[in-house]
């Protein structure tokens, strides 16, 4: 008899979104499911910046154990919040399709403050280093919860904006009218993917989820993390990858940055390269950057987080 699919999600609206948007293309295939929704401690501390926790994949750690464990059998992420290493026995099963992959400015129908002082609101330490780069003069507040608290956060202070992922707010309909797309803000690596885990001895899950799976975006997605983890950067380092494919040349284009958390320092870099060398442009832009400035910067923004 054919198991049912035991779907782990955290259970924030768009947690439980993502699940159900899995769970109906699974369904659509022919395959039973089932949601079980369960509480990460990145949903339950909210009153410390994420980096002060000190845990790397703090979204995905509990399911990781609840998969671990045999209570839910695949996991459905935000994939920018997976670190790059996973548990041992658990895999990658497929990357869906990605939706738009910007930061987006919340604000509350005026922007003349971006020429002024202001106080804006984040809980990324790499959206904050950015703005930073370019806004110095604004004070940078920190903003934690699901996307529903963040907004309500938003509009219960005297903020004059907040930084989101454009995706997250699309997918549950949140994204309000007073808002700018923040183009010269590089995203998380991954952002506006989502991924989904499995356990690798799992061959029939495994073979199901397999066939989610848009081989583009686990390429970019693929060469983000690897940029990401050259650099030794957890989750919440001041970094930003994007890999876009051109279908006209066969190409792959990469942008990467690290700032330091002072946005003071900013080490960039972009490339293109044939598709052929898609395993490799991640790893070598990332050496590039370590080798010019990017190890001494590393060092000092781990002994930032240390502190």
């Amino acid at each position: 008899m054919a198991k049912t699919i035991r779907i782990g999600t955290r259970d924030s609206e768009l947690a439980l979104w993502q699940a159900k948007t899995v769970e109906k293309k699974l369904n659509d295939l022919g395959y039973k499911t089932e949601i079980i929704a369960v509480k990460s401690q990145g949903d339950i501390i909210l009153d410390k910046p994420l980096y002060e926790l000190g845990i790397t994949g703090i979204f995905t750690k509990t399911l990781d154990i609840a998969m671990i464990n045999g209570q839910v059998d695949i996991a459905v992420h935000s994939m920018k919040d997976v670190p790059t290493a996973l548990p041992q026995g658990i895999i990658q099963a497929a990357v869906l399709e990605r939706a738009n992959v910007l930061d987006i400015l919340v604000h509350k129908g005026n922007t003349d403050f971006l020429e002024k002082e202001a106080t804006v609101a984040t809980g990324s330490l790499r959206r904050q280093a950015q703005w930073w780069n370019k806004y110095p003069n604004h004070t940078v507040v920190d903003l934690r919860g699901n996307v529903n608290t963040r907004m309500q956060k938003l509009n219960d202070n005297h903020w004059n904006g907040a930084v989101f992922a454009a995706a997250g707010l699309e997918r549950i309909n949140l994204k309000p009218e007073n808002f700018i797309s923040l183009d010269w803000m590089i995203p998380a690596p991954a952002q506006g993917a989502m991924v989904v885990l499995a356990m690798g001895n799992d061959n029939y899950t495994i073979d199901a989820v397999a066939q989610l799976n848009d081989i583009e975006t686990e390429i970019c997605t693929s060469i983000e993390r690897q940029f990401l983890k050259t650099l030794e950067g957890g989750c919440t380092a001041p970094i930003g990858a994007l890999a876009k494919y051109n279908e006209n040349d066969d190409t792959i284009n990469l942008k990467g940055v690290l700032l330091s958390i002072d946005g003071k320092q900013k080490l960039e870099i972009e490339k293109t390269v044939d598709i052929s060398e898609w395993k490799k442009i991640g790893f070598n832009c990332a050496q590039e950057i370590l080798n010019n400035g990017g190890i001494a910067l590393m060092a000092e923004i781990k002994k930032v987080l240390k502190k």
